[in-house]
This record gives structure tokens, C-alpha cells and sequence, in this order.
């Protein structure tokens, strides 16, 4: 066999690619450490007549990694990027024809890749860029007033 500096052989695929994946639960757990925790409780002030509105500490974390624990709730379809996060256990998906009618528990998570989704019970644990503001996806018309986008999550 002659040496080729500029290719890898097997073995140095193997052994570089066993690194990454012994590192990447590290990596997972250092992205949620710096990430700055939000509860379901600190997401809005107060509901006036105008509806619910942003606390001011969703409105300063906003555009920042956050993390959330939460439930997913049952996803519409089994390849779809996105959930809904819920402060408690859903049955069903909890879609909302408005923003006038969106509930105070729940957050749209757009993940960053497609990840296995969990049972409802399950506590996960989400780590993203929070979003905050009325927005209607184009794709599939849901409406929210709270995102995490580029999110992944991990069984908490």
C-alpha cells in the first residue's frame, strides 16, 4: 500500500469519527449550560385586554440560546422539523387558528435536524434561539407568538 498524506485510511476515519461521537453529548451539555434557562411562568407579564403580553425577560432573551423543559406534544406528521413544547402532557397537538387564541404554555420548536420524536410524558429538555412576535409559518400556515429555532432537545 503506498502512504497518501492528503487521503485518510480507514482506520483514521474510524478512530476520528468515534472522537466526534464521544464528544458530542459534551458538546450537547455545554450548549445547554450556556444557554440561559426560561420557565413556562416567565414567558409573559400579564394577560390584558389586548391578550397576553411578553415579560421582559422573554422580550431581553429574545434572539439569545435559551433552554426550556417541557413535553412534546404529539407532532403532526412523523418527518416534520418542527414540534410544540408544553408546560404539561398533551394527547393531542394543541394548533391555534390565531395569535388572539394562543395559549400561554406552549412554544413552536423548529429543530435544527430531524430528531427521533418522544412519547408526550417524557420531560425534555430544549435548547435554541428564542423568538418572540406574531408569525405564520409559509409551509404549513401554523401560527405562533413564541419560536425556538435551530433547537435540539434531549430526554431531561
Amino acid at each position: 500500500m503506498v502512504y497518501r498524506p492528503d487521503r485518510l485510511t480507514r482506520r483514521q476515519a474510524l478512530t476520528l469519527a468515534s472522537i466526534a461521537l464521544a464528544s458530542f453529548p459534551s458538546l450537547v451539555r455545554e450548549a445547554s449550560a450556556s444557554a440561559v434557562p426560561l420557565s413556562f411562568d416567565e414567558m409573559y407579564g400579564k394577560v390584558g385586554v389586548l391578550g397576553l403580553e411578553f415579560s421582559e425577560k422573554l422580550k431581553q432573551l429574545s434572539g439569545r440560546q435559551i433552554r426550556m423543559k417541557g413535553f412534546m406534544a404529539p407532532p403532526l406528521k412523523a418527518e416534520a422539523a418542527f414540534f410544540v413544547l408544553t408546560e404539561i402532557p398533551m394527547a393531542l397537538c394543541p394548533f391555534c387558528s390565531s395569535d388572539s387564541d394562543w395559549p400561554d404554555n406552549i412554544v413552536v420548536v423548529y429543530l435544527s435536524e430531524k430528531q427521533t420524536f418522544v412519547q408526550p410524558s417524557t420531560t425534555i429538555e430544549v435548547t435554541g434561539v428564542l423568538e418572540h412576535g406574531s408569525w405564520t409559518d409559509p409551509e404549513t400556515g401554523f401560527v405562533s407568538l413564541v419560536r425556538i429555532r435551530d433547537a435540539e432537545y434531549a430526554v431531561s
